[in-house]
């Protein structure tokens, strides 16, 4: 019987850093995206609030409360990080081993993805909290703002060596250019 092992999608990719800033992999248990059905949007907001802590953010925003997360994904749509009930309240589909996350922190981050992301994700206007659906370099992303120097940057699991590979490059670039530009 063949004894298969799961492996994150950074392994042996990860961490990485440059210039002050620095790869890290956020390993994702549980994710499930979840579309509430017609009328039930209240109703998952409410079982959410009452079984994570959290209720459903609105569009290009996240919320989180310890390890669960609630994080707007499209029209319509959020991916939830940890396990939930909602069963004929939503549609919910297991993206466990589907998704990729990279966390992109420290001095120069916002240089770094500047870079890649065709969308100003400087402080002020990209606030914590805030999140959204956008490319990165030719990859499909989601990028949501965790701290005023990190951003957490999703990706499907089969990119995530390109993704860790056009954020290295871009560090390098940056790091390269140092701070006087």
């Amino acid at each position: 019987m063949v004894n298969l092992l799961a492996v994150p999608p950074g392994a042996g990719i990860l961490p990485r850093s440059a210039g002050g800033v620095a790869l890290t992999e956020v390993v994702v248990d549980i994710a499930l995206s979840v579309m509430p059905f017609a009328g039930q949007h209240d109703a998952v907001a409410a079982a959410l609030r009452d079984q994570i802590g959290v209720g459903l953010p609105l569009a290009n925003r996240w919320v989180g409360r310890g390890e669960a997360r609630v994080q707007w994904f499209g029209h319509g749509t959020w991916l939830v990080t940890g396990a939930v009930a909602l069963e004929g309240l939503a549609a919910v589909t297991d993206q466990s081993d589907a998704w990729g996350v990279v966390r992109v922190a420290g001095a120069g981050v916002e240089d770094v993805l500047a870079r890649l992301v065709p969308m100003d994700l400087r402080l002020a206007r990209f606030d914590v909290g805030a999140a959204a659906r956008t490319m990165l370099g030719h990859m499909s992303v989601a990028v949501a703002r965790v701290d005023t120097q990190a951003f957490d940057v999703m990706v499907m699991r089969s990119m995530a060596a390109t993704l860790v590979h056009d954020l290295d490059g871009a560090m390098r670039g940056v790091a390269a250019r140092g701070s006087n530009f």
